[in-house]
């Protein structure tokens, strides 16, 4: 009986090891928000990393967060890094390519609590007196994400946080 159950674990984890090996490589993660506001108001929230504290979902986790700034605001190159406790972990995010006020990618590594490496972009298309601004977020999915996809997917974990973000921003924009 002992050995039956044995193999029948053994069998499990060799199947659910499979079932995540046929995970996607990669993931995506999208969400929009229409802001009555123009792209030129909102591109700074977005391009200027000091302003993030005014709307991002992760920034009122850890008020003790230690933040540090380089490159010039509103640029490609302007770098964040971050450090803080369990709920934000530490990592480093810096402007790839900038094209105000319509599109911004932003290089994101994850450090702590696990290592990954996306890439995020915003793009504000403006719609008449409003603009929709569409928040994108990709990378590959690490055999430990492929696990976690069996039971939930990346869109499931973030995608609220992402909808939180963006109505934070509507807020920050249209004052």
């Amino acid at each position: 009986m002992l050995k039956k159950t044995a193999i029948a674990v053994v069998v499990l984890i060799a199947l659910v090891l499979f079932a995540a090996a046929l995970q996607p490589n990669s993931y995506r993660v999208q969400r929009s928000a229409t802001i009555k506001a123009a792209p030129e108001k909102i591109m700074p929230l977005i391009s200027d990393f000091h302003n993030w504290t005014t709307w991002s979902p992760w920034e009122r986790l850890d008020p003790a967060m230690r933040r540090t700034f380089s490159g010039a605001a509103r640029e490609q190159g302007a770098v964040y890094a971050w450090e803080g406790n369990d709920k934000v972990g530490a990592g480093r995010m810096e402007i790839v390519a900038l094209t105000a006020p319509t599109r911004a990618q932003i290089k994101l590594d994850f450090l702590k609590p696990f290592e990954s490496h996306n890439t995020t972009e915003f793009l504000l298309t403006p719609q008449g007196g409003q603009t929709v601004v569409t928040w994108t977020m990709s990378g590959p999915a690490s055999f430990v994400t492929k696990l976690m996809g069996l039971v939930t997917s990346m869109d499931s974990m973030i995608g609220k946080d992402f909808e939180t973000g963006l109505a934070n921003m509507k807020v920050a924009a249209e004052q």
